[in-house]
């Protein structure tokens, strides 16, 4: 069993949990808290939570790059950073509403930096998979980089997969070109908006279908309702939500991608492995933040019956 690379973003999360709406002009109560995030630091992270060997490779600031580093090795993480001496690390601000639900201002800041300069071919010295973030293609530095390592990773016969990562940097980049750049991926981990904004489909099964026509496998992250696992162009199965009592939605996505991967890298089945993509989210949404941690409730969270097949080990 090999390892997992993760190249992506690492970023400083600062969530605001209101219980109303937001009030223009004025103040509204919160609480707010600061904690270390980006969509490929939570993969990795999570993923070594889960018992996953992980690797991550980013770049972070000035500011708090140290912060940063001993936080991905205090969560088993294998950090390979560079420190950028003239940009902050990358900051989202999230605003976290009653439900869970999130918007985020963003601030890519050293993260938009990344790019060839900081690969070396040793890092998938050990590694059986490759997980790109798809923040890391959307400034040009990044995307140089994503290629390179995509090529390498080819060539060692390691295993590639891309999460999208998000729709209003997908939407500007061009979905087509997206598909393009990440033809060579096998495995495409999207949610909802993203599968439909990717193929241009009204219905998500459709959409998940259609992308794994051109990725292989597709595992359609759905919330609340589960995900979806397409393979080969037609539906395999529809995993339910796990139970669990939401705070915040931060980084869900994150776990589940780093629970479907860390199970196909040990050998599970796909649709087995998109059970435990589930079960990571699942985990997720009931800590404050997008990392592993202490769990707060507030409410449940429950998936709604369907009619596609149930997955299976």
């Amino acid at each position: 069993m090999g390892g997992l690379l993760v190249v992506g973003d690492a970023v400083t999360d600062v969530v605001a949990l209101h219980a109303v709406p937001v009030a223009t002009g004025t103040d509204t109560a919160a609480d707010i808290v600061v904690r270390p995030g980006g969509s490929g630091a939570n993969t990795a992270s999570w993923a070594a939570h889960l018992g996953a060997d992980t690797r991550i490779l980013t770049r972070v600031g000035y500011d708090t790059g140290p912060w940063h580093i001993a936080e991905l090795r205090g969560a088993g993480v294998r950090p390979h950073i560079r420190v950028d001496p003239a940009h902050p690390t990358a900051v989202v601000i999230a605003m976290v509403d009653g439900s869970g639900e999130r918007s985020m201002l963003t601030n890519r800041g050293a993260g938009g930096r990344i790019g060839p300069d900081d690969w070396d071919e040793s890092l998938l010295d050990g590694v059986s998979h490759l997980h790109v973030s798809g923040y890391t293609l959307f400034a040009e530095p990044g995307l140089e980089l994503v290629r390179l390592a995509v090529r390498a990773a080819l060539a060692r016969d390691v295993r590639v997969s891309v999460d999208p990562a998000s729709t209003g940097f997908l939407r500007e980049f061009g979905p087509e070109r997206f598909l393009r750049e990440t033809a060579a991926a096998s495995v495409v981990i999207p949610n909802r908006d993203e599968a439909l904004l990717l193929t241009g489909e009204r219905d998500v099964s459709a959409a998940a279908a259609a992308l794994s026509a051109h990725y292989g496998t597709a595992a359609v992250k759905l919330g609340a309702a589960g995900a979806l696992l397409a393979v080969g162009g037609r539906i395999v199965c529809r995993a339910p939500a796990a139970d669990a009592r939401a705070v915040d939605s931060t980084g869900a996505g994150d776990a589940f991608a780093a629970g479907f991967l860390s199970a196909l890298i040990a050998g599970l089945s796909p649709a087995s492995s998109l059970d435990a993509g589930c079960s990571a989210g699942a985990a997720a949404v009931t800590r404050l933040g997008g990392r592993p941690g202490s769990a707060r409730g507030v409410h449940s969270v429950t998936g709604p019956a369907n009619d596609e097949p149930l997955c299976s080990p």
